[in-house]
């Protein structure tokens, strides 16, 4: 993979680097997210003795916070819920002298031979490691229901939560590449799959436009947009417009246990860019077989940097990865 190297940076001159001294706290390792790739990432710093330090970002835990019931990591036979799982990794990393902060990185300045970064506006750190780990938003719809009803029905994983729903009927929203695997996927578990598509064609390549056609308990409802949900203690059908906005449009209800999304999520990259190279969405790159990005000494991990799989065992491993990364670039640096 070829890299692109960011303009205009310059090494900061010695009176620079004193200066910055003066100013800046000085950390060894520095880790920004504290999800599965975060907790996992200072768990190992810690142990090889970088004192790091993390900065939680705005939702301590990262997106398994806001899930009810983890079933597929590893190590938990009966299930845990997403918020008792990142105590657990988040008590993990302390034991080993992981320093734990609530505050998130507002602004980057990865030009000089130290990476500063600045937390909530207003400090500044001085990191010789830089981990990001901050994650990827799933986008909604931005319904009032998704809210009320989420962890009782609404769900932005199909991987995560579709066993929940297993002989059930449930409904995907979205019309590319990822609704159609999602479909696909909770057609497997459920007994029958509504794909809500807004228009009258599918954006999902051709490959995965078959799958979903050739799986008789998937259903497209083609130019629909669902605009709410509805239930008493959990998700117990959808409200949805045929047609909006023309004189045929007419309301449907349609009766489903589970609600999932699948029209993207946003990578939490947005401050980085200016010195980390991305793809067209913002998911941070690094080099093949590692967490490595194009600015030495600053790695990546979880799902920042990961499109595809977006799982917490995958995130927990490339934090681990970028914790192994970290401390060999050190080595090598002989600090």
């Amino acid at each position: 993979m070829d890299f692109i190297k960011p303009l205009n940076l310059q090494s900061e001159t010695p009176d620079a680097e004193k200066k910055s001294n003066e100013d800046a706290e000085q950390v060894k390792c520095l880790i920004l997210g504290s999800g599965p790739a975060g907790y996992t990432a200072a768990l190992y710093a810690a142990r090889a003795n970088l004192k790091p330090v993390v900065y939680t970002g705005m939702q301590m835990g990262g997106q398994l916070t806001t899930t009810t019931d983890v079933e597929n990591y590893p190590g938990y036979p009966d299930g845990i819920s997403g918020p008792d799982m990142m105590e657990d990794f988040k008590k993990q990393a302390e034991r080993f002298g992981t320093e734990v902060r609530f505050g998130m990185a507002t602004d980057v300045d990865f030009s000089g031979t130290r990476h500063r970064v600045t937390i909530d506006h207003a400090k500044v750190i001085e990191a010789d490691t830089v981990i990001i780990s901050t994650g990827a938003t799933a986008r909604y719809l931005g319904l009032e229901a998704e809210t009320r009803y989420a962890g009782m029905g609404v769900s932005a994983c199909a991987t995560c939560d579709g066993y929940f729903f297993r002989g059930k009927d449930v409904a995907v929203v979205g019309g590319g590449d990822t609704a159609a695997e999602e479909a696909t996927y909770l057609a497997g578990l459920c007994r029958k799959v509504y794909l809500i598509v807004r228009r009258n064609v599918l954006r999902a390549s051709k490959a995965m436009q078959d799958r979903v056609m050739n799986r008789e308990n998937i259903e497209i409802l083609w130019e629909h947009e669902a605009v709410d949900l509805f239930g008493e203690k959990g998700v117990e059908g959808v409200v949805l417009v045929r047609k909006k906005g023309t004189p045929e449009a007419e309301v449907i209800k349609i009766r489903i246990d589970g609600f999932f999304l699948a029209i993207g999520h946003t990578p939490n990259s947005e401050i980085f860019r200016k010195y980390i190279e991305t793809d067209g969405v913002g998911y941070i790159r690094t080099i093949p077989g590692t967490t490595q990005t194009n600015v030495p000494g600053v790695f990546a991990a979880g799902d920042v940097q990961d499109p595809h799989y977006r799982q917490a065992v995958t995130a927990a491993g490339s934090g681990c990865m970028a914790a192994i990364d970290a401390e060999r670039y050190l080595a090598d640096l002989n600090k």
